[in-house]
C-alpha cells in the first residue's frame, strides 16, 4: 500500500510539472484543486518548484495563479536559482513583470556563478527584461539600501559586472542599456576572462564593432592594460578581429565622446538625445571609414563642391546660423534659440574641464551665453507646398512623425552626418540667420 501510495503521489508531480510547462491550465488548477500541497512539490533532480517551470517557459497564466496561491516569488532551487532569474535568462518578460510586480527580489545571488536576475538579462541579451529590472529597482527597498548605481555595477563570483557580461556575449543593446543607466565603462574584472579586463578588453575579444562603438562613444579608455599588460587593440589582434582593432589601435583617430558638461542639463529631451546620439555615433562611424581605409581622419570642409544644389531652395533662416549646413533641429529652453544635433554636440564636447579644479562647467548657449537648463527637439511645422516632387525625410533618430512633409537634406549637410536626415522647420525666437543675399550668392 505504501507503494502504490508513492507512485500516486509521484505520478500527479509528474502531471503537473508537465501540464506547467506545456501551458495546460486546467489541468493545473484541477490537480491543484485535488491535492493543493503539490504547490510546494519541486523536481527530483533540479528542485524546480512549478512556479519556476512557469517562469522559465513564459507561462504567465499559469505564472499569475500560484503566486495568487500565496506562493513565495523567490522560491529557490538545487542552484539557488529564483523564478526571476529564469525569466530573464529566457527572456519571458511578462513572467519578469508579473513576478517584479509581486515583489520578486533582485538582489539575489544563485550558487553558480553568484550572479543575480540583472546578470542573466545582460548575458543572454534581452534588453526589455533589462529594462524592467532595471527599472524595478529605482523602487526597490533592497536597491534603495544598496544604491542603484551600485545595482548597476553589481559583481558575480568571478567579478563581472553585468556590462562585462553584455560586452563579451556581443549584446550591443544591452551595453547601451547599461552605460546610460550608470554602468561604470573602465570597471576591471576579477576572474572573468583575463583579469583587469575592462568591458572594452572583453568586446575586442567577442570581436562586436557595435560593442566597442557603443563603448568608445561613453569613453572607455584604449590604453587601459589588464594584468597581463594587453592593451584591448591586442586583444583584437590576438583573436583576428582586424576591424576591431583598427578602431581601437592608439595612433588612430580619437573617437568622439558623449560630452560630460550635457550631464548638467537638468532635464534632456529623450528626443534631443536620441537626435545627439546618433549625430554622435554618424560622426565616428565616418572616421571608422577612413580607419578601416588605412587612411587618416581628414575633417570635412564646411562647404565642398558635392554640396546638393536642393539646399539652396531651403530658406536660409532655416539653417543653423553656426555651421550653416543642417537645418536647426535643437532648441535650447528658455531662451529659445536653436542649433543643428551636430553644433550642439559640438559645443558640449569642446567644453572640457578646468584642470585646475577639476570640475565640469555647464554648457552656454552660444547666442546669449545663459546656461543651458534644457533641450528640446524642435517642433515640426506642415507646410503645404505645391511641388508634387517633394520627399519625406526620415526622422526616425529624432522618434518624429514619418508623414510630415519635408525636404530631404540627408545629402546637403557635413559629410560626417550623411546618415541623418533633418526635415524642414519652422521659426520661432531663435539664433538663426536671416535670408541675406549676400550669403546665397556665396552658396
Amino acid at each position: 500500500m505504501g507503494q502504490c501510495l508513492s507512485c500516486r503521489v509521484n505520478h500527479n508531480e509528474h502531471v503537473l510539472f508537465t501540464a506547467v510547462q506545456h501551458g495546460d491550465f486546467q489541468t493545473v488548477i484541477t490537480l491543484l484543486q485535488d491535492e493543493p500541497s503539490l504547490l510546494y512539490h519541486t523536481t527530483l533532480y533540479d528542485r524546480h518548484s512549478p512556479l519556476h517551470i512557469a517562469a522559465a517557459n513564459g507561462q504567465i497564466q499559469i505564472l499569475s495563479r500560484l503566486l495568487h496561491g500565496s506562493v513565495n516569488p523567490d522560491v529557490l532551487n538545487r542552484q539557488k536559482q529564483t523564478p526571476l532569474m529564469l525569466a530573464a535568462m529566457h527572456g519571458k518578460i511578462d513572467c519578469v513583470e508579473k513576478l517584479l510586480e509581486a515583489g520578486a527580489n533582485v538582489l539575489m545571488f544563485d550558487a553558480i556563478y553568484g550572479r543575480t536576475c540583472l546578470h542573466y538579462a545582460a548575458y543572454y541579451g534581452h534588453s526589455s527584461c533589462l529594462k524592467a529590472i532595471l527599472s524595478a529597482a529605482k523602487s526597490s527597498p533592497v536597491a534603495a539600501s544598496w544604491g542603484f548605481a551600485r545595482f548597476v555595477n553589481i559583481r558575480d563570483g568571478k567579478g563581472a559586472t553585468p556590462l562585462h557580461l553584455a560586452a563579451r556575449q556581443r549584446r550591443p543593446e544591452c551595453v547601451h542599456i547599461l552605460l546610460d543607466s550608470g554602468a561604470l565603462v573602465c570597471a576591471s574584472t576579477g576572474g572573468y576572462g583575463c583579469p583587469g579586463s575592462t568591458p572594452l578588453h572583453l568586446a575586442a575579444r567577442g570581436g562586436s564593432m557595435d560593442c566597442i562603438r557603443e563603448l568608445l562613444a561613453w569613453g572607455a579608455d584604449r590604453l587601459y592594460r589588464d594584468a597581463s599588460g594587453r592593451i584591448p587593440y591586442l586583444v583584437a589582434l590576438k583573436h583576428r578581429h582586424v576591424a576591431c582593432a583598427s578602431l581601437l589601435n592608439p595612433t588612430s583617430a580619437e573617437p568622439l565622446v558623449w560630452p560630460s558638461p550635457l550631464k548638467f542639463i537638468s532635464e534632456l529631451n529623450a528626443e534631443a538625445k536620441a537626435l545627439l546620439e546618433q549625430a554622435l555615433m554618424d560622426a565616428n562611424k565616418e572616421r571608422e571609414k577612413n580607419m578601416l581605409k588605412g587612411g587618416a581622419y581628414i575633417p570635412p570642409s564646411s562647404h565642398s563642391d558635392g554640396v546638393d544644389d536642393d539646399i539652396s531652395e531651403v530658406s536660409e533662416s532655416e539653417l543653423c546660423c553656426i555651421c550653416f549646413e543642417q537645418v536647426c533641429t535643437i532648441e535650447v529652453q528658455n531662451c529659445g534659440h536653436q542649433m543643428c544635433a551636430q553644433c550642439t554636440l559640438a559645443l558640449c564636447c569642446h567644453n572640457k574641464p578646468n584642470p585646475t579644479t577639476a570640475s565640469l562647467t555647464p554648457p552656454v548657449c552660444p547666442f546669449c551665453r545663459s546656461v543651458i537648463a534644457r533641450l528640446v527637439v524642435v517642433k515640426i511645422e506642415n507646410h503645404h507646398d505645391t511641388e508634387a516632387d517633394e520627399d519625406c525625410v526620415d526622422m526616425n533618430c529624432s522618434k518624429l512623425s514619418k508623414s510630415k512633409k519635408s525636404r530631404n537634406l540627408n545629402d546637403g549637410g557635413s559629410s560626417s552626418f550623411k546618415g541623418l536626415s533633418f526635415g524642414k522647420l519652422g521659426c520661432c525666437n531663435s539664433g538663426r540667420i536671416s535670408a541675406e543675399n549676400e550669403w546665397v550668392d556665396k552658396q
